[in-house]
């Protein structure tokens, strides 16, 4: 059966369809043969909404964030108060997160205070600003009336007495570390009394970035769909003539076709090759140029992508295979090397539990990974805010062994992460041995881990001519 299946999908009928909605120009990625579980498909890409749709959302979803999420990050850390501060243009990166749409950086020295007044209550959340800080914090500082900022804040906290003051102080992760030391200094000295309750708010604000609110997890598989048909865009013959595009320009047609879409990106795209070897060095079956860096029938793409949308970042590595003249398949080796990249990540998101460390998650999953005879590496990592997200970092590419600091963070529910490794085959006729470097985005709900919007589990396939 698996036979049939895997000849199936490399039939004419199995072939992925790019098919283009000229309404939306969008493109979406199609694969006949996932009716028949040979793979998890993709999901329709949607077409991103305008900026102003863009704005209406992105502040709904942090006056949701702050309501639902929020209070229970709290409760968890033992935090009654927390005190985010910033001076415009060298934003906390937590602080930056709680700033409305229509903000691009904090302005002047902008201090946000939050309290948890009991379970009954909704959290109280000022601005000790000249201004409003959105709809979310109200304005509770005159300057006209008390010119000290500092004096405020001191006044607020006398009023409301709090036990824990939590501040963004963390050794372990720098998205957590956004209070400096002269805002610092100025906040402990205006406390008084009420400094000896400063304690670091590491917990919470790795909390607050790396949970997932409910409108967010429904939005996420539309915001990796669009960085899926954006792969699929550029490895096709729209974006890549045989012979002639090289890594570098392809590099660029994906940076240029996403910021057609008014989308950004959160760094550069990387494509790389791997080549089989030359029986002739100096041509190639259906070469059509001898420039050396120029994509060439045979070859083996590999992208690194990752965009930024309502907030939310993608990361995605998949992989594409330009036929060779009279080819109509993938090669059964290539095929054969992919699969022990699926398998890893199996092996990889059935250790996910709730509790479980970064390095617990990783540890046991390269133990089952060289039980099942696979030379791997693991290098996974949090997503949400940022593409490289605070919470629990399950290995790093050059260190495959535990992590002090970020390994040691738990996993929690309703967080998400870029299923990222590789897996190395050594295949006959190629230049090297041949690495299958995936990365998908998933969801952990604190039972399941799930792809957010489907995976690869075959290269795709690129024409050496149109049909």
């Amino acid at each position: 059966m698996r036979d049939f299946m895997r000849r199936f999908y490399n039939s004419k009928l199995s072939k992925r369809l790019v098919v283009r909605l000229k309404s939306q120009r969008v493109f979406c990625l199609s694969l006949f043969a996932a009716s028949l579980g040979v793979m998890t498909a993709f999901a329709e890409p949607s077409h991103p909404l305008d900026l102003s749709a863009r704005g209406d959302l992105i502040d709904r979803i942090l006056s949701e964030r702050i309501e639902t999420v929020l209070p229970g990050l709290m409760r968890r850390t033992g935090i009654d108060s927390w005190i985010l501060v910033s001076r415009e243009y060298n934003e906390d990166p937590v602080l930056k997160t709680f700033l409305p749409s229509s903000w691009f950086s904090a302005r002047r020295r902008t201090i946000l205070m939050i309290f948890d007044h009991g379970p009954d209550q909704p959290l109280e959340t000022l601005a000790v600003a000249r201004y409003a800080v959105g709809k979310q914090f109200e304005s509770a500082w005159d300057p006209e009336s008390m010119p000290d900022q500092w004096q405020r804040v001191r006044q607020i906290i006398d009023e409301r007495g709090p036990e824990a003051i939590g501040i963004n102080v963390s050794e372990a992760f720098a998205l957590a570390d956004g209070l400096t030391k002269t805002d610092y200094d100025a906040l402990a000295e205006a406390l008084g009394p009420h400094a000896a309750k400063l304690k670091s708010a590491e917990a919470l604000a790795v909390g607050w970035l790396e949970t997932r609110s409910q409108t967010e997890v429904e939005l996420y598989p539309k915001i990796v769909g669009l960085a899926h048909g954006l792969i699929a865009r550029a490895f096709s013959l729209e974006a890549i003539t045989p012979g002639k595009t090289s890594t570098e320009e392809l590099e660029w047609w994906l940076r240029e076709a996403t910021a057609n879409q008014n989308l950004d990106l959160w760094f550069h795209p990387s494509i790389s090759k791997q080549s089989r070897q030359q029986e002739d060095p100096t041509a190639q079956a259906g070469s059509t140029s001898g420039l050396p860096d120029a994509i060439q029938p045979g070859d083996l793409l590999h992208v690194d992508f990752g965009i930024t949308y309502l907030r939310l970042n993608t990361d995605t590595q998949q992989h594409a295979y330009l036929l060779r003249e009279g080819e109509t398949a993938l090669p059964i080796e290539l095929q054969v090397a992919f699969d022990r990249g699926n398998q890893l990540q199996d092996i990889l998101m059935g250790q996910f539990k709730t509790g479980l460390s970064g390095n617990e998650v990783l540890l046991a999953s390269l133990a089952q990974m060289r039980a099942e005879g696979i030379d791997g590496k693991i290098y996974t990592h949090p997503l949400g805010y940022h593409g490289h997200g605070a919470g629990p970092t399950i290995g790093l590419w050059d260190q495959q062994r535990a992590i002090p600091g970020g390994g040691d963070y738990p996993l929690y529910p309703n967080t998400a992460f870029s299923i990222e490794l590789s897996a190395t085959s050594d295949l006959a006729n190629w230049e090297q041995a041949v690495r299958i470097m995936l990365e998908e985005d998933a969801l952990f709900d604190g039972d399941r881990t799930t792809f957010i919007n489907g995976r690869q589990t075959s290269p795709i396939l690129i024409p050496t001519a149109p049909d």
